[in-house]
């Protein structure tokens, strides 16, 4: 129930425009203490993304930061793996030739879901230090 702070670097003119008109709705909604524009201090931080805005918000003393690491580190690895393994399989000419046509397709769907994981993971690990 912690209200948490949101800074915004660099707003758009579409977000300052909402935020002037519908502060107050989009705080109660979000649970956020007034958003700020302008640098987040340093330290462990979430990014929200919402159109071209990235809202930061810092993490330090809401959660545990070596147990959100950790977790994060296990899905990364995960995620590794499971790329890898897709990659040689969607690679193996093999595999191609003999597999059905929906087996390879959701062989390259599932390939990509876990590169766009890797990516995401890896970023959601640097923002926290």
């Amino acid at each position: 129930g912690q209200k948490l702070a949101a800074y915004l670097p660099q707003p758009s003119d579409l977000a300052t425009g909402t935020i002037e008109r519908s502060s107050a709705a989009i705080e109660r909604l979000a649970r956020l203490t007034p958003i700020q524009v302008g640098a987040s201090p340093s330290g462990p931080t979430i990014q929200v993304k919402t159109g071209s805005d990235v809202f930061v918000i810092p993490l330090d003393g809401i959660i545990d930061i070596d147990a959100e690491k950790s977790r994060l580190m296990k899905a990364l690895q995960s995620s590794e793996k499971e790329k890898t393994a897709l990659e040689n399989r969607v690679s193996n000419p093999n595999f191609l030739q003999r597999a059905k046509p929906e087996a390879v397709e959701k062989a390259k769907e599932d390939y990509a879901f876990h590169a766009s994981e890797v990516e995401r993971l890896t970023s959601a690990l640097n923002n926290l230090g």
